[in-house]
């Protein structure tokens, strides 16, 4: 919105050339961070305060941590703070002409909108399942496979026109059209390697990416601040990526596939990044407020489409292997329990309790030992990450 506003001045006289600063990429997405950083910074008390007049305490289950239960009623569903701040300064900073933050917005509000949902009946309606597992996963599902549906072709054409003509082309062929490199599964490490995927491929690893990275962080946020840095972290490295890819000289020099507009997604990883800053702000031990699903859900799903979009969803993998561990470790855990209940009539554990990081607390670890060792981890995953855009 402030860019078409600052052409317009522009336009008006001269003396507003000092406007041309707004055309500057890097200019919007310093801004954008630092907008959403100042709304959750100001709107934060007011959000708690509401949150915790509406009664909206986080319930603690009788088999968690006991080192928890002192945590029972501190106000959740704050992820609406962190939504509130991106959404705010991405409208006020982005082209809104851009395809990609368009579809990056719907999928996080929407995955936002599940959780609240999920959140509010658990919290105000006292229903300790909130949302049942098969309606949770059914929305989810609806989303993400609507945001593949609509990537496979954006993702390989300038604009939605083309976009249109594509599928189109694609239906007409009975179902069965040659999509371009870009599309493809890029490697890490490796110069232009892409594995054709065609596109029911593409749109099953978006699927999977989308669903899977919202539901990996969303179970990552079990302590204070656990979650929320490292979504800072691997939001700004994908910000990186984008940043590259939507330029033609950079993506030209560093071999990486050219997207014209990806590069307009570094003002939401920016906003993202100051959005969950000043979350940390109120999330740190002891928490004031927790994100609850209706952040976690929401912000796992923008890096997956984030990561869609610029080609690298392998290395979304690796920076958020804090995620991805997560994730397994209470997949293993249910599988394992369930074998071994059905095979000796008494379900074993692989950990002493899931996710992982309760299983470091149940080891010995202090809550904050295991929130800093975890984003120490982070930390390091993400500048691997980022050393695939030169190592190839």
């Amino acid at each position: 919105m402030l860019l078409s506003l600052a052409g317009w001045l522009q336009g008006l006289s001269p003396e507003f050339g000092f406007f041309r600063v707004f055309q500057y990429l890097t200019f919007r997405a310093v801004m954008a961070a630092m907008t959403a950083l100042l709304i959750g910074l100001f709107a934060g008390p007011w959000v708690i305060r509401y949150l915790a007049s509406l009664k909206i305490g986080q319930p603690i289950r009788e088999y968690a941590m006991q080192t928890h239960l002192a945590k029972s009623g501190t106000p959740t569903m704050g992820g609406v703070l962190i939504l509130i701040s991106i959404a705010i300064s991405t409208l006020l900073w982005f082209d809104w002409s851009n395809r990609f933050v368009w579809i990056v917005m719907i999928v996080t509000l929407g995955f936002g909108a599940i959780g609240w949902v999920d959140d509010w009946r658990k919290v105000v309606n006292k229903d300790p399942e909130g949302m049942r597992s098969r309606e949770k996963y059914l929305w989810q599902s609806v989303i993400g496979l609507v945001a593949a549906l609509y990537l496979v072709f954006s993702i390989s054409e300038s604009n939605n026109l083309r976009v249109l003509q594509l599928f189109v082309s694609w239906v007409q062929s009975g179902f069965d059209v040659n999509l371009p490199p870009k599309a493809g599964l890029m490697v890490p490490f490796f110069k232009e390697i892409s594995y054709p995927l065609g596109v029911f491929g593409f749109v099953i690893m978006t699927y999977l990416v989308i669903v899977g990275s919202s539901n990996a962080v969303n179970l990552t946020d079990g302590l204070d601040g656990l979650a929320i840095m490292p979504v800072v972290m691997v939001g700004s490295a994908l910000g990186v990526f984008a940043y590259v890819t939507g330029s033609a000289v950079y993506s030209k020099y560093l071999f990486f596939p050219h997207i014209p507009g990806a590069g307009e997604l570094l003002i939401f990883c920016a906003a993202m990044a100051g959005a969950g800053l000043a979350f940390l702000w109120f999330n740190t031990h002891p928490a004031q407020v927790f994100m609850g699903d209706v952040g976690a859900l929401a912000l796992g799903g923008a890096l997956g489409t984030i990561a869609v979009i610029v080609r690298q969803e392998i290395v979304l993998a690796i920076m958020g292997g804090i995620f991805v561990v997560e994730a397994l470790s209470v997949m293993l855990q249910v599988t394992y329990f369930k074998y071994t209940k059905k095979k000796y009539g008494e379900g074993r554990r692989i950990l002493k309790m899931a996710p992982l990081h309760h299983h470091f607390e149940k080891s010995g670890w202090k809550e904050t030992q295991v929130v800093v060792r975890f984003w120490i981890i982070t930390m390091l995953l993400c500048l691997v990450g980022l050393s695939t855009l030169k190592l190839r």
